[in-house]
């Protein structure tokens, strides 16, 4: 299991902005830079304390993250709590990797391996479905959590 490294610099991110005609506002930049330096998902409330206060508002950043999302620069995960979680997509990376989650403590763990293209193909040619794709999620308790 590797982490998800964002190492694309901020000018990068803005320049994205700018080609899909969106505005650099000092609030976006701000959230963008909350995602770049975080390896795993965060929630909005969660870049909301990160931010240094008065950087923006909650609902900028719900309204931020819903753009982000649209344009694909951001993935939006849920672990199942019905609280969506966005992490940010690195120039050529597609997005699609899973997570070890534990359930007492919420640490979250990156997991690169994945299910084999040839099983999503043999369950579209099984059932009729187009266009197979999966998300997964795996929830534990952490080492830390096993020893309290």
């Amino acid at each position: 299991m590797k982490p998800h490294v964002h190492q694309e610099r901020l000018s990068e991110l803005n320049e994205k902005l700018r080609q899909k005609s969106r505005k650099v506002t000092a609030p976006r930049q701000a959230i963008l830079d909350v995602l770049r330096k975080h390896r795993h998902p965060l929630t909005n409330k969660e870049i909301f304390a990160v931010l240094p206060p008065g950087e923006c508002d909650l609902a900028t950043i719900y309204r931020s993250m819903h753009m982000l999302e649209s344009m694909r620069m951001v993935q939006r995960f849920d672990f199942g709590d019905g609280t969506a979680r966005y992490e940010l997509i690195c120039e050529g990376d597609d997005g699609h990797h899973h997570h070890l989650i534990c359930t007492r403590c919420s640490e979250v763990l990156e997991i690169e391996d994945c299910f084999p293209v040839a099983l999503e193909k043999k369950l579209a040619e099984d059932s009729g479905f187009k266009f197979v794709t999966h998300k997964l999620e795996f929830f534990g308790v952490c080492p830390k959590c096993q020893g309290k």
